[in-house]
């Protein structure tokens, strides 16, 4: 009997090394993204993710986006090293397992599915969809996979899988990323940060760092699958890949101040 699994994952800063909209500007010339970006954060819109969407309907330095400028900022995204082996990996992980690979992001769907080509299939893909004009300017949005959003289709594709809950990997980066791994982890599902960012490492399960995107297979090969490093290790050779380095790190962050008044230490029982 095989055992189904749901592995998604955010596009940006997860499976690529940059951030779509720093890509886009430069594209179409210009350069003060992240100063647009910093400006959106008073209304949140930084916080879901959907950044570049809203800068594209509604910031006359973005309203000369077209389809085709999308596409080109897809094939000039650079992935992280080996996706198109992940995800083929994830085709044959095991006997008895198979994994349901799909990436839902808040960045446009045409930059996600031009740069992810070949690797994954564009019904996989769940990025913003923009509704165009005759003109080929962005008239509206049609959904955006960001916030909120990515729970929705989280949930439409477990649903449409047939799977429990707790047969969910989620994979991030971001503030973005939060709504869902919360989601996620309520069920009992795996939740994998790839970035040290303070609040998205405290939520996930696991954090792993690394510029390879078959390093997360490490999780999942662990918890879902219960190998031990020494089959792990196999693995990572069967695919012509070597674990030179892998430090298993558990890290205490405090802050401490001087408290306002001196507190008597409780006697030692």
């Amino acid at each position: 009997m095989v055992k189904h699994y749901l592995l998604a994952s955010d596009f940006d800063q997860t499976l690529s090394f940059n951030d779509s909209g720093v890509v886009l500007s430069e594209l179409i010339g210009f350069h003060g993204f992240h100063d647009k970006v910093k400006g959106l954060a008073e209304i949140n819109l930084v916080q879901q993710g959907a950044e570049l969407s809203y800068l594209i309907l509604h910031d006359p330095d973005f309203r000369r986006v077209r389809r085709e400028h999308l596409v080109e900022t897809g094939k000039r995204i650079r992935l992280k090293h080996d996706v198109a082996l992940f995800a083929r990996a994830l085709e044959n992980l095991a006997d008895g397992y198979k994994f349901h690979f799909n990436v839902i992001s808040a960045a446009p769907q045409e930059i996600i599915q031009s740069a992810l080509e070949g690797i994954v299939p564009p019904d996989h893909i769940f990025g913003t969809r923009f509704r165009y004009k005759e003109s080929g300017e962005v008239d509206s949005i049609i959904r955006a996979s960001a916030g909120w959003g990515k729970i929705t289709v989280l949930e439409e594709l477990r649903a449409s899988l047939g799977i429990s809950h707790d047969q969910i990997i989620y994979m991030g980066d971001g503030s973005s990323d939060l709504p869902v791994m919360m989601h996620v982890n309520q069920y009992d599902g795996l939740t994998i940060a790839v970035s040290e960012a303070k609040f998205i490492s405290r939520v996930a399960k696991r954090t792993v760092l690394s510029d390879n995107a078959m390093s997360v297979l490490v999780p999942v090969l662990e918890k879902v699958m219960h190998w031990d490093s020494a089959k792990i290790r196999r693995f990572f050779a069967s695919n012509g890949l070597t674990l030179l380095e892998w430090e298993k790190v558990r890290t205490d962050m405090l802050t401490i101040q001087d408290s306002a008044e001196p507190i008597a230490a409780a006697p030692a029982s």
